[in-house]
């Protein structure tokens, strides 16, 4: 049985209002995010297939990958696209103490500014999970949080390409921000589905742009 909604709830975003699930409606606009790279020959295979349609997106990646794959983290900024912190290690924020938490939000955040030059002032919690007290200390700290209309659920190995992709276009409005991931866990899905999503949107005149 797994452990994870496709589509948001529209309460959980009601409740949950000081973070960005979605954007605006009125138009054609689809924002893709990549969680938890940069991950060699993935990031840049995900980079490859945005190029293809000139589609932008928002990479949230972890403080440790950067630190490892810096020339990978310079190439998604040079390509456009916006980094997000997605903390330094992967912590589950409600199994973390916040001085903790918070800690390892900025050990990420000075790991991507001093990689990139670029402070960076969008957060996603891994697992999309953390306490309130983190999220507002986070807020506090500049920081816009961002979750998901639609998850994608490419983690998931228990699942085909086919599911992934329905979870993605059964599900996907004007303004849904979509969670793909940047990972080897992923790639198996994520390979043949968002070379789909993107010919599916872009065919039917829609736009991928970065959240900024």
């Amino acid at each position: 049985m797994k452990k994870y909604v496709v589509k948001t709830p529209k309460v959980v975003k009601h409740i949950f209002n000081n973070w960005k699930w979605k954007f605006s409606e009125e138009e054609k606009i689809i924002y893709l995010t990549f969680d938890d790279g940069p991950t060699p020959q993935i990031t840049e295979w995900i980079l490859d297939e945005l190029k293809k349609y000139d589609a932008k997106a928002t990479f949230f990646c972890l403080g440790k990958n950067v630190a490892n794959h810096p020339n990978l983290t310079s190439s998604i900024i040079t390509d456009g696209h916006t980094i997000g912190n997605h903390t330094h290690n992967h912590i589950n924020g409600l199994n973390t103490k916040t001085d903790e938490y918070l800690e390892n939000v900025v050990q990420a955040e000075n790991t991507i500014q001093k990689t990139t030059n670029i402070k960076p002032n969008l957060f996603r919690p891994p697992y999309g999970k953390f306490k309130i007290s983190q999220s507002k200390k986070i807020r506090k700290k500049g920081y816009k949080i961002i979750m998901w209309d639609v998850l994608s659920a490419d983690f998931d190995n228990s699942i085909t390409s086919e599911q992934c992709l329905n979870n993605v276009i059964k599900n996907t409005e004007n303004g849904s921000v979509i969670t793909f991931h940047d990972s080897k866990k992923a790639y198996k899905n994520l390979k043949d589905t968002l070379p789909k999503v993107l010919k599916y949107y872009y065919e039917k005149g829609y736009v991928f742009e970065k959240i900024s």
